[in-house]
């Protein structure tokens, strides 16, 4: 998938073209050159994905500081109220 169809996409839609792109993949029978089409355009979608993945857990630190700047870090408990 180019890049201006990519931002065309969320990453809820761009994960859910990548599975389609995948089951295709495993399930069909495609001419050599349209199964690499359909590689490089899941390559592509895997990409963004993982863009949009770092974007976001750049904004969770970025928002998980305390007044200081320092990252403010809770070990996990579950499904704790108090975080």
């Amino acid at each position: 998938m180019r890049t201006d169809m990519t931002e065309k996409l969320d990453f809820e839609k761009a994960l859910k073209e990548l599975e389609r792109l995948v089951k295709l993949l495993e399930e069909e029978e495609l001419p050599l050159e349209e199964a690499l089409k359909t590689f490089e355009n899941g390559i592509s979608l895997s990409r963004y994905c993982v863009k949009c993945l770092d974007d976001a857990e750049k904004r969770i630190q970025q928002l998980s500081r305390d007044e200081d700047g320092e990252p403010m870090l809770k070990a996990w408990g579950g499904d704790n109220e108090d975080l």
